[in-house]
C-alpha cells in the first residue's frame, strides 16, 4: 500500500467517512469541500497520521495550505516520512 493510499484510510478513518475517502484522489478538495473536516476533525486527522506513520508535524509545518487537497496533505506526510519537513 503506498502513501497516499494510507493517507486515504486514516483520513476516511478520523473523518468517519465510511469508505467515501477510498474514492478520492490527489486532486479531491478538502478543506472547506468536506463538511466533516471541520476544526476538531482536522486535530484528529493530524494525530492519526502521526500515529499511523511514526512521524510527529511541526507546528509550522501545519496551514491551510497542506489540507487544501489529497495530494498537498499527502506531500507532507510523504517530506515527514523523509525527514525534510514541510
Amino acid at each position: 500500500m503506498n502513501v497516499s493510499e494510507q493517507v486515504l484510510r486514516v483520513l476516511d478513518e478520523a473523518l468517519s467517512l465510511q469508505g467515501r475517502a477510498l474514492a478520492f484522489d490527489r486532486t479531491t478538495p478538502l478543506l472547506g469541500a468536506l463538511p466533516e473536516l471541520d476544526s476538531m476533525a482536522v486535530l484528529a486527522l493530524i494525530t492519526g497520521l502521526e500515529n499511523h506513520f511514526g512521524i510527529a508535524f511541526q507546528d509550522d509545518d501545519l496551514n491551510g495550505t497542506v489540507f487544501a487537497t489529497v495530494g498537498s496533505l499527502t506531500e507532507l506526510v510523504e517530506q515527514a516520512l523523509a525527514g525534510t519537513g514541510a
